[in-house]
């Protein structure tokens, strides 16, 4: 009579306990989910973030809704993430400049509080000026530089930041020296080239790509072991005799100690965004490099990359 009376109170209680299951095993996300660009609207980063975006809503049963959180080369955006709360609900598009930064000088930007989910996209730099400048080629480019030391305004999008970095190593290979002159992203440098106060801009040739189709701009030289996509007309320094190959990369990150069965469902609607059409449509439109990597992978490069921006920052004198 005792067994009889559990199993009717367990019976009773059956339902209650699957309901506080349910309630505790809801699917994520319940709400909408902000995505943190560290960088302004319009240049590649942001581009890569909206077009992310969009394509995930196949796949997540809620928005990403994009915030811009530009300055101090990224730091700002990647900093907010990595000391969000872990529970999935505040994520980060993370840039190349999460493994320079640190480097340059006391930052509170750690790149190991962050955990990459996916690589999205990756992007070489190159030179560009005016269709109009006196530069035709990067030979006569560096020639000039050469002769006219710090005079030569190279735009970037922000001190320590990729761009920065490539045209710095850029002077490094060529024994030039630039004046540098920081935006906070790569759209405002362009539009400050586009008004003539500055000369080039060291940024990826997706950023400049309707300006160059407009005949408004012109790409000197891409910093890559092959020519990119749009721009085949275009050397790399390499073809030029120049050995640097230097560029960017963009993917979506957490802040550590997020659940791993959130990752989980990150990681899987990340893996088909990046295949879906809305998103390939939108970087082929820009000319941006399509560059899906997984988790493993993306920290593999993340710390491989890591090293060789310490050793080029510490050659560069950019260290504060």
């Amino acid at each position: 009579m005792r067994s009889l009376r559990k199993l009717l109170q367990m019976a009773v209680l059956l339902p209650s306990i699957a309901a506080v299951g349910q309630v505790f095993a809801a699917p994520y996300p319940e709400r909408p989910v902000e995505l943190v660009v560290p960088s302004t609207a319009g240049g590649g980063t942001d581009t890569v973030a909206r077009a992310f975006s969009e394509a995930m809503r196949k796949y997540l049963p809620q928005p990403l809704t994009v915030v811009n959180k530009p300055g101090a080369s990224g730091a700002i955006g990647m900093t907010e993430v990595a000391r969000a709360k872990p529970d999935g609900y505040k994520l980060g598009i993370i840039i190349a400049e999460a493994v320079i930064v640190p480097h340059l000088g006391p930052t509170p930007l750690d790149a190991a509080e962050l955990v990459p989910i996916a690589r999205l996209n990756a992007d070489p730099s190159a030179i560009t000026v005016r269709a109009d400048s006196r530069w035709n080629s990067i030979e006569a480019f560096l020639k000039y530089a050469a002769a006219h030391p710090g005079q030569v305004q190279v735009g970037n999008s922000g001190p320590g930041s990729i761009w920065h970095l490539a045209a710095t190593a850029l002077e490094d290979k060529a024994h030039v020296k630039f004046n540098h002159v920081p935006f906070p992203g790569a759209a405002p440098a362009l539009v400050a080239l586009m008004g003539g106060h500055i000369d080039a801009v060291a940024v990826s040739p997706a950023e400049v790509s309707a300006y160059a189709a407009a005949g408004k701009l012109r790409t000197l030289a891409v910093m890559a072991g092959q020519r990119a996509r749009g721009f085949e007309d275009v050397p790399t320094l390499r073809e030029r005799g120049i050995d640097l190959a230097i560029g960017t990369w963009r993917g979506l990150a957490a802040p550590k100690g997020t659940p791993p069965d959130v990752l989980e469902v990150l990681a899987a609607a990340s893996r088909k965004a990046v295949a879906d059409p809305v998103f390939v449509a939108a970087l082929r439109r820009q000319n941006l490099g399509i560059a899906y990597a997984d988790a493993a992978a993306f920290q593999a490069e993340i710390a491989a990359d890591n090293a060789v921006m310490k050793a080029l920052v510490a050659r560069t004198s950019l260290r504060k």
